[in-house]
């Protein structure tokens, strides 16, 4: 009986610890680091006059207007089929709803081992369907790793209007697999280039 009782435990045990994850977040505050690289015509800086949380936030300014301008905010390292990663950003514009710019959170999959290699493209991992409203909204997406891929872009993106073009992007946060590592903006965050295994031995 003592047998059948730990063989269920263990049985119970398992899955969770196949699913564990680990979550972190970015916030840009205290840091003059903005991204990891724009595709397209955007400039990004620092804000400190809308923000969500804190003291600071990410300014995303398309200029001059054409294409869709993208921010890499976080390279996501280490995945294999089956993981799910799932990425919230918050965003702020100005504008009705039906108006833009519109900020949405988009994804692409990069599979390189060189930390180095950030700027590489591996194809489309598409996104939400939802954009931003007026005033300060959550966009968020799941995606489930397929096909071989191993490494994942979060992109925060701009939908720029005719005489409007500046967003503002706060508290991403990121959750991933035990085993996943991250690349962020911010050189000087103890999250960057490290497996959550290497974060939590050093407490």
């Amino acid at each position: 009986m003592k047998f059948m009782l730990f063989l269920s435990t263990l049985l119970l045990a398992l899955p969770l610890t196949a699913l564990a994850s680990q979550t972190i977040g970015y916030d840009w505050d205290g840091t003059s680091d903005t991204v990891l690289y724009v595709y397209g015509n955007g400039i990004a800086t620092i804000a400190s006059d809308f923000v969500h949380s804190g003291t600071q936030s990410l300014n995303f300014e398309e200029d001059p207007l054409s294409g869709t301008p993208q921010a890499c905010v976080a390279w996501i390292r280490d995945l294999v089929d089956g993981d799910e990663v799932t990425a919230s950003i918050w965003v702020y514009d100005s504008t009705p709803v039906g108006d833009n710019p519109k900020g949405r959170i988009w994804a692409h999959w990069n599979d390189h081992v060189d930390p180095d290699s950030v700027e590489n493209y591996n194809g489309s991992a598409s996104g939400n369907g939802d954009y931003s409203i007026e005033g300060w909204s959550q966009l968020e997406y799941t995606w489930t790793v397929a096909d071989g891929h191993t490494g994942l872009v979060i992109e925060a993106r701009i939908y720029s209007g005719a005489d409007a073009n500046i967003l503002w992007f706060d508290d991403l946060s990121i959750t991933a697999p035990d085993g996943a590592s991250f690349v962020l903006p911010s050189t000087e965050t103890s999250l960057q280039r490290n497996t959550w295994g290497s974060i939590k031995s050093s407490f």
